[in-house]
Order: C-alpha cells, then structure tokens, then sequence
C-alpha cells in the first residue's frame, strides 16, 4: 500500500481551558487578600464595575443632629465655641503663658488651634498620634551618628546595618564587607567594636556566643568562667552535665548560676523592632455550634468582595457610542463584569460547599477533639460533593476555618490513613502525632521511652499499627530528639537542680 498525503475532517469532542475559564480556576486558590487586590485592579479597569458597600446598595440616609447639645458635644462641630486662649486668660487677668504655656500667640490661634483643630475646625488626623515601632535599621542608623565622627567610619557602620538580619546577627564576613568597599580590614574590625555596644545591646554579632558575650560584658559579668561556658556551648545543648562541668572547671552550684544568667539574655535581640507588616489571618469560614444540634457553616462576608454590574451606565454609553472601537471596548467590559461577578458568586459557593463537608466529615474532632480526628483525603471530599480532586486541593489553599477549637488551614483537615491492627478502622496522621506527643510529654526522667516502646504503647492501647520508622519520622517532624538526648537532657537538669 502505497503513502500519500491527503486531507480528512473528522468531529471530536475536546476540552477547551478559555482564558476566563483559566482565570476563574486560578481565582479558587487565591487567598482573599490577593482576591481583593484582583477585584480593585479590576475596578480601576472597567467602569461597568462598582462596589457594592451596603446591603441594598444605596447610601443611607444622614442622621440630623439635635438641636440642643448635651454635656457631651461634638466638639468638631462646635468647635466654635470654643473661645480663643487670648479670651480665656483675659477673664482671669493674666497673660496667656500663664494659662497655657504651649498655646501659640500669634494671631487667629485659639484654644481649639492649640488643641490640635485647623482653622476651619476639623479633626485633627488620629493617625499622626499613632506610635509606630522603629526599624532597627532607622533605630542603629540615629546611635552610629552619634558614637562615630568620621564619614568612612559612618559608611563602614551603615554596610554593616545593612548586613544584619532580622535576629540582629551580622550575616556578611568582614572580609567581604572590607573587599566591597575597597577598607582595610582592621578598620572595619575598629567599626564592629566601636557600635557593638549599640541598642539592643547584642546586635551586630556574628554568632550566638559573641551576640550573649556583648550583653554579658555590658552587665560586667563576662569572667573568665563564663567566657569558657560560652565557649563550650554545644556541651550545654546536648545537657552533657559531666563533660561541661571538666571543660569549664566549676562546680554544679556556680554552673546553675550561670545557666540561669544565660537564660535571662536575649539570643535575639534584633526581634524587638519591627522587620515588616505582620498580616493577621482571617478566616474564610466560620464554623459554629447550630442551636438545634449540628454546626451552622456560613461564610465571612467581611473577607468577600461584592460587585455589581451598573447597567445603567452602560446603556447610556452604548447609546451615545458610534465609532466600531469603542463599542468593542464596551462590549468587552461588559463580558468581563458579568463574568466577574458570576465567577465571585461560583467562587465563594465552592468555598461553601468544601467547608460543608469538611465540617461533615470530621464532626468527631470538632466535638471531642484532635484524637478524633479522621484521616481525609481530597479524593474522598471530591467524591462526595461530585468535584475533581484538583478543584477541592485550590479552594482549601491559603484559606482558613474558625472552628470553637480555633483556627485551622482547611488543609489541616486532610491527613494520611495508619491502619488499625484490628482491620477494623483507620487513623489519622495527625492524631498520631499527638498521641506521640503526650506519651512523650509525661515520660519521667528515668523511663523515657524508646521509638520501639511509643510504636509498642500506641498498638496494645489504641490498636495503631505503626513501624518504628513511622515514629520516628512523626517525631523528627515535631522537632523532638531521640531518646538517647532526651534522657540526657532530662539527667541534665536533674543534676544542675
């Protein structure tokens, strides 16, 4: 059989992703900041979309104020009432210092200007009366200027500012600060010793013993014992009591006495300014008990944006608009309004939906607690709300729900199966690890228990089936140390008390 090219049409079915489609995907895993963020540079975009700020959409009506005023008055209002500083001191015959020492003088300023009320007598901007926390770099740069006379010496201080990091601590050599800028490398060393003693006494060192070393020698107690302590700082956190005790030469009570004086300092000490905005994290869902039994789920309204399509406008446009462009553009708008709008009611029903059978789901956690908690998958959620598991795992990203055991990532809820010994039942990851944790937590000093005897307990106690190793990872995901460390730790501070 011969091949030759030829032409052939045939009907299939296929999925098409539109851009829209695409972009309504991507707005489910979008957290509600960077929702609100999308929504107002849609805003700006489209005049067809406004906001809608009250249940109804209109404004309401202005109050009418009485006309008596009562011993509380507004005093933006009547500020006029308000009589001069001049009027004031001349009712009690004396000058105007007298009465107010930081009353301006000078004419047309009366007791409201002074109070911190413009001319035309509005409130004052509260904001400017708000104290706000200094960085630290703001803080160091205002103390250089004063400790430090020369400008190269200012420079080597402001690159050594600017190498620090959030703890304080410097994060660059000294050798690499001294070859960027072209210094010799014992003037940068002069610099770094002259602004250590800088506040927060601490910063600028370059590990955790200088930074507890610089503190130590501001309160004078840096001798030649606690030098060596600092120095041997890896036997203090492995809690080897014996091998710390040889290496510094002193006896348990003196070593208590500095241990103690340790922990008084601040390892740290950078963390007191403020390093950039702190978000709060609001929830998405509330999940609270239902009067009649069960749990009301309902969304947080507060975190949603509400848009509307005005209409109305766009038919008076469209009306007056001729040329082929900008019937286009507002053809354009117009699709985009109504498929944002559409796309946020989609949006925050899914969100809905998932919460719904979350809370469905794992009612045993949020009515007795963690050790209740089931192993859940995103196939399971799918599967009973007739979603695609890609779908659930974007709605429960970057969203959080308020439950009355408090705040939890809606990703919190899904959590890997162990299963029973018994055949008979599952259980939750999660709840393992706090199991794990409590066994761990009321261990004594003189019996702590091993990965084997935990994976042991959990099996004749709770009928979990787990390996040591499975153990063992929980436990190093919790940040907790072997036993081997965890006995000598335990020793450790036997001995020292």
């Amino acid at each position: 059989m011969a091949l030759s090219p030829r032409l052939e049409v045939r009907q299939a079915q296929s999925l098409t992703l539109t851009p829209q489609l695409m972009q309504s995907i991507r707005l489910l895993q979008l957290s509600h900041l960077e929702l609100n963020g999308f929504v107002e540079a849609e805003l700006l975009r489209n005049p067809l979309l406004e906001r809608e700020d009250g249940a109804d959409g209109e404004p309401a009506e202005p109050v009418e104020r009485p006309a008596e005023t009562g011993a509380v008055e507004d005093t933006v209002t009547h500020g006029e009432r308000i009589q001069s500083a001049e009027a004031i001191a001349e009712g009690y015959d004396t000058a105007v210092e007298n009465v107010f020492p930081d009353a301006r003088t000078d004419a047309g300023s009366g007791l409201a200007r002074g109070l911190g009320f413009g001319a035309e007598g509005e409130a004052p901007d509260l904001d400017q009366f708000v104290a706000t926390r200094p960085l630290l770099s703001d803080h160091l740069t205002d103390q250089v200027n004063l400790i430090l006379k020369t400008a190269p010496d200012r420079m080597i201080a402001r690159h050594l500012i600017d190498n620090l990091d959030e703890a304080g601590y410097l994060a660059a050599s000294l050798e690499g600060i001294a070859e960027q800028l072209g210094a010799e490398i014992e003037d940068v060393e002069a610099v770094l010793l002259a602004i250590q003693g800088c506040d927060p006494v601490g910063v600028f060192a370059r590990n955790l013993a200088e930074c507890l070393a610089i503190q130590l020698r501001e309160r004078d107690r840096l001798d030649p014992v606690m030098a060596k302590l600092l120095a041997n700082l890896e036997l203090l956190a492995s809690h080897d009591v014996p091998a710390l005790l040889r290496a510094i030469g002193c006896d348990r009570e003196d070593l208590a006495d500095m241990i103690g004086e340790l922990k008084s300092l601040d390892p740290k000490p950078g963390r007191a300014f403020d390093s950039g905005p702190v978000e709060a994290v609001v929830p998405d869902v509330f999940v609270r008990p239902a009067p009649a039994g069960g749990w009301q789920v309902e969304l947080n309204s507060d975190v949603l944006p509400r848009v509307l399509v005005n209409r109305e406008y766009y038919a008076t446009v469209a009306a007056r608009t001729r040329d082929g462009a900008g019937k286009a553009f507002l053809a354009d708008c117009l699709q985009t309004a109504n498929w944002l709008t559409k796309s946020l009611d989609q949006r925050a029903q899914t969100i809905l939906k998932v919460a719904i059978e979350i809370v469905r789901q794992q009612d045993g956690f949020l009515t007795h607690g963690i050790a209740h908690l089931k192993p859940m998958t995103l196939k399971m959620v799918a599967e009973a709300i007739d979603m695609h598991e890609s779908t659930v795992s974007r709605v429960t990203s970057n969203k959080y729900v308020m439950t009355p055991r408090g705040l939890f990532e809606m990703k919190y809820f899904f959590t890997t199966a162990i299963a029973s010994s018994d055949g008979m039942g599952e259980h939750s990851a999660e709840a393992v690890r706090h199991r794990i944790r409590q066994l761990i937590d009321a261990e004594p000093a003189g019996d702590v228990l091993s990965d084997d005897t935990i994976a042991e307990i959990l099996k004749r106690e709770q009928g979990i089936d787990v390996a040591r190793r499975t153990v063992a990872k929980y436990r190093e995901g919790m940040n907790i140390p072997s036993s081997v460390i965890r006995r000598r730790q335990k020793k450790g501070l036997e001995r020292i008390a």
